[in-house]
């Protein structure tokens, strides 16, 4: 259900009657139910894919950005001076192509420390992440 916002809020109350105290919402069009939802029960929620602290200023911890920006110019780029080459490329947080928001968000300067040092733990390939992909 990717554009079913009432669903969402339907699902994120569930958590919420069973403890969740923070939602994170991946889920298209349904996340706005999501992030509805944990603002009316006073819940922090989390957005995705750009900065969606704005929806619910004082219930948005941060959002999860894709930054599709870089990428695209990237390729732009290459498109301009001949060099493009079709493919699939994987990008994460070493190539600085994931991130999260702080802007109108509530990550205090200790969590985005942790959140900082743990990124450049994955990136240095000290921390290794599942690759549920495969």
């Amino acid at each position: 259900a990717w554009n079913n916002p009432t669903k969402g809020a339907e699902l994120t109350k569930a958590q919420i009657d069973g403890g969740a105290d923070v939602v994170y919402q991946a889920a298209g069009g349904t996340g706005i139910g999501v992030l509805q939802a944990a603002a009316d029960a006073g819940i922090m929620g989390i957005g995705v894919d750009a900065n969606q602290n704005w929806m619910h200023p004082g219930n948005m911890l941060t959002s999860m950005l894709k930054r599709l920006d870089l990428t695209i110019f990237e390729q732009a780029e290459k498109v301009g001076k001949g060099r493009f080459e079709s493919g699939i490329n994987i990008l994460g947080l070493a190539e600085g192509a994931v991130g999260y928001a702080t802007e109108d968000g509530m990550v205090t300067a200790e969590m985005a420390a942790a959140a900082d040092a743990a990124a450049a733990e994955i990136a240095s390939g000290s921390i290794v992440v599942a690759d549920w992909s495969q």
